[in-house]
């Protein structure tokens, strides 16, 4: 791709620092071009299968084999007549090329490549390696990632300064030869360093140049040359860091929420289900200033927050009927409950789970281990649950966006090598599935090693991720050296990505998102608040509740969601200045749905009437047949718990959803049940103004607004039905987006 005029100063000192006849090196010249051109790149010849019947390494993690396809034909180079290499005429679209012009003919890329292949096309694997890239935006020093550069509009771009050292000292400007990447849409590499931002907003530019990559973090936030700062007084730390880059970024925060928006955020975010009508009634009349605080406390306390964290565990730790068995299943999630109830350590829950082996029945977090039945998925879900470490890419070429390398990802997985089951019943239904089981097992540990490295064909040494890390005694018990090792207070991740977690459940997104996405291409959008949480977390003995209130107590969580003329953007969604808004989760759906009517759910699982106590993940087998009730969590995203990660669960809405709730059998059978709670309304003698009261208080945790009391009651008043006209009203409310959204 031809670079753009912006980058005619690097394209002039390119094209002095290869002077006609200065030796190339292939190794410290060509691989970074290849880099630079989208050539190993993973659309590209960087693909598994290579494109063309040519292939590269992903990313140029293997020059040796590199150099060896290149040189692999003597069409692709001719050492003869370097000029009519079928490598530098695709490159310049001379020859038809899939990957179109990658650099134009005469160009300094062109001048390189033509000159090393002249030169004989010689691999250098002797040549000094890359010891460190440095990158700094111009005019700044060089930065190690973690600083916020920001800048305003008019001035829409920003140039970027690279700068390699290799063994022995010698230092090379690289900026024109890095390869410059955008986390998201808002900015673009221009090319030569120069970084444009395409609106307002914030991004993460990945600076890479051979096997080393920095990333940056800028922003660009409108001009507002008026704006003054609100200064909104902070409950706690948590404000202070996150109104500290809301003055940087020229963002004032929402106001805070109002106290019937509060009492229902709090009660969905903290237990999973609305507040009841006389719940939210007597907390909008409290005149207690410190209700909200004190509701918090309340909230903690009570049985179904054990069931709404359970919740979220058991979707992690994928608590499903098909691999664990409906026994597996109770018992499992039954003991993820009762350890968040009696206020287990965080940190000790998870070691529970990691060293686990036994019965399934018996030793309830040994179910972890049942659904995992090789190496390398259990060393997959161990780094993405535990440790926000997503790993798996590694097993096919070094990670393409960490520093994550195949040999990491093999060490680790032989950590969880050689674990064995005992299945003592196996009574499945469906003898061709064989991945259905019903029935004990025990998990064992023992010696008897599976795993191979494909690359050498023999057992990897096992060892923990961090390379920082201890060695692993393999005869000694390795899964309590591993957890010895991950729950440290002093880990680099589990207490950040527990503590982000945590945040994300709260506010809607997390600080780093996806929550167990941590890598350095996806930075925390506020660094300083996630290392106050984990702080905070950790120094409290990796308390829950703790933390929950710690969050909930601040000012940043209780402001509104409606937007101001400074927040509206991108820029304020990110950064917290207003409240998320999103659709709450399937369970609180359903159950605040049959509560507002005064009926039961029916489930398949048995002894269930409430989708908060659901143990298990929605019935998919042939011999379990699923309700309208277990459809409806399905269809708006309960997950089937196949995967070990946050954002296998959707909140997201669907066309599917809409006729589900506008025309769905479901709802219009609980309208019109006999025996639901609009009867007895209607039976209570009540007025049409306080029945349009206790229906808003029951579905929407608020008073009617004056509009409302006098549409509804003028449509009551007019109908011949008035049973038909208040199922009317119930249907209107329950489809209302403030009943299906949390604000």
């Amino acid at each position: 791709m031809p670079r753009s005029l912006a980058a005619i100063f690097f394209l002039l000192f390119a094209a002095a620092a290869f002077a006609e006849g200065d030796p190339v090196s292939f190794r410290q010249d060509v691989m970074p071009l290849l880099s630079m051109g989208g050539c190993n790149g993973g659309g590209c010849h960087g693909n598994r299968d290579g494109k063309g019947g040519f292939k590269l390494s992903l990313w140029g993690e293997s020059p040796k084999a590199d150099f060896e396809a290149m040189r692999g034909s003597e069409r692709r180079l001719s050492l003869s007549d370097p000029a009519q290499s079928l490598f530098l005429r695709k490159a310049t679209g001379q020859v038809e090329h899939e990957g179109g012009e990658r650099f134009a003919a005469g160009s300094a890329e062109y001048r390189v490549l033509r000159d090393w292949i002249a030169q004989g096309a010689n691999d250098d694997p002797e040549s000094p390696k890359l010891k460190s890239l440095a990158v700094a935006v111009a005019g700044e020093a060089a930065s190690d990632g973690s600083a916020l550069h920001v800048f305003s509009l008019p001035q829409d771009s920003i140039q970027l300064r690279a700068e390699a050292e290799f063994e022995g000292g010698a230092k090379r400007d690289v900026t024109y030869w890095a390869v410059y990447q955008s986390s998201n849409l808002a900015a673009e590499d221009a090319g030569g360093g120069l970084i444009r931002f395409t609106q307002p907003g914030e991004t993460t530019v990945m600076v890479r140049y051979l096997d080393a990559r920095v990333p940056i973090r800028l922003a660009c936030v409108p001009p507002r040359p008026d704006f003054q700062w609100s200064a909104p007084p902070a409950a706690n730390a948590v404000d202070e860091h996150v109104f500290a880059k809301l003055q940087r970024l020229r963002l004032n925060p929402s106001a805070l929420c109002t106290d019937t928006e509060f009492c229902r955020r709090a009660y969905l975010d903290i237990i999973g289900q609305p507040p009841r009508a006389e719940e939210a009634r007597a907390f909008a009349a409290d005149p207690d200033p410190n209700k909200r605080t004190n509701l918090i406390e309340a909230l903690v306390e009570r049985d179904e927050f054990a069931f709404h964290w359970a919740l979220k565990w058991a979707d992690l730790l994928r608590v499903e009927q098909k691999t664990l068995d409906s026994k597996g299943v109770a018992a499992f999630h039954g003991w993820i409950r009762q350890s968040i109830a009696e206020g287990k350590p965080l940190d000790q829950f998870c070691r529970e789970i990691v060293t686990a082996s036994g019965s399934t029945y018996e030793n309830p977090p040994s179910n972890f281990y049942r659904a995992l039945r090789e190496p390398a998925l259990r060393s997959e879900a161990v780094a993405q649950v535990f440790l926000g470490t997503r790993i798996n890419c590694a097993k096919c070429h070094n990670h393409p966006f960490e520093r994550w390398t195949q040999d990491d990802y093999y060490r680790f997985a032989a950590l969880f090598d050689a674990i064995d089951y005992e299945i003592v019943e196996n009574k499945r239904k469906d003898k061709f599935d064989k991945h259905q089981f019903i029935g004990e097992q025990r998990v064992k540990f023992d010696a008897k090693r599976e795993l191979k490295d494909p690359r050498t064909k023999s057992e990897p040494d096992a060892g923990l991720l961090e390379p920082e890390a201890p060695a692993v005694v393999w005869e000694n018990d390795r899964f309590a050296q591993a957890a010895d090792w991950m729950f440290s207070p002093d880990h680099p991740r589990f207490a950040r990505v527990q503590a982000n977690r945590i945040w994300a459940h709260l506010l809607g997104r997390g600080i780093v998102d996806p929550p167990d996405d941590f890598r350095a291409t996806n930075p925390p959008s506020n660094p300083a608040l996630l290392d106050a949480l984990t702080a905070e977390f950790a120094g409290s003995g990796f308390d829950l509740r703790h933390l929950i209130r710690l969050i909930c107590q601040s000012a940043t969580y209780q402001l509104s969601a409606a937007p101001n003329d400074s927040n509206a953007g991108p820029l304020g969604e990110g950064n917290f200045a207003r409240a998320a808004v999103g659709r709450i989760s399937a369970e609180a759906l359903l159950d605040a749905t049959y509560a507002a009517l005064g009926t039961k759910p029916d489930f398949a699982e048995d002894g269930i009437e409430r989708a908060l106590h659901l143990a298990g993940a929605t019935p998919t087998s042939r011999h379990v047949k699923p309700t309208e009730c277990d459809r409806f969590l399905a269809l708006f995203g309960k997950p089937p718990r196949l995967m070990n990660s946050d954002t296998e669960r959707s909140n997201a809405t669907s066309l599917a959803q809409v006729f589900a709730l506008t025309s769905g059998r479901m709802l219009h059978d609980l309208l019109r049940d006999k025996g639901n709670a609009l009867g007895e309304m209607l039976g209570s003698g009540k007025p049409d103004g306080e029945l349009i009261d206790d229906l808003c208080w029951r579905i929407l945790s608020r008073p009617p607004s004056e509009a409302e009391r006098a549409k509804f009651g003028d449509y009551l008043l007019a109908a011949p039905d008035r049973r038909a006209a208040l199922e009317d009203i119930a249907w209107a409310l329950l489809n209302a987006k403030e009943f299906m959204f949390r604000r």
